[in-house]
């Protein structure tokens, strides 16, 4: 979808989720080590992006439209299936 198709409402909440995630990646710190974020901003981050999430599956459902940002995962199984077809192997089809 192009931004034209989102509000700008949808198009704000879009780029506070891009930084608040850029944010939690760019301070992430192995567990032997102090985050150099206090323990009420983690949770602060984590309840803005609860309630940005909600917004937009508020705002997906009133716009019609379905809300499937679900991540996938490589070894999650598909419902579609790709067959592969070798153009050397047809037969023409001599029937008239």
């Amino acid at each position: 979808m192009s931004k034209d198709t989102f509000s700008k409402e949808e198009q704000i909440l879009q780029a506070m989720r891009k930084v608040l995630t850029d944010v939690a990646k760019d301070t992430y710190t192995p567990s032997n080590l102090k985050h150099p974020l206090s323990e009420s901003t983690i949770i602060s981050i984590r309840d803005c992006l609860s309630l940005i999430s909600s917004r937009e599956s508020e705002l997906a459902k009133e716009a019609g439209r379905e809300s499937n940002m679900r991540p996938k995962y490589v070894d999650e199984p598909s419902s579609s299936v790709v067959v592969k077809l070798d153009p050397t192997t047809f037969k023409p089809n001599n029937n008239k």
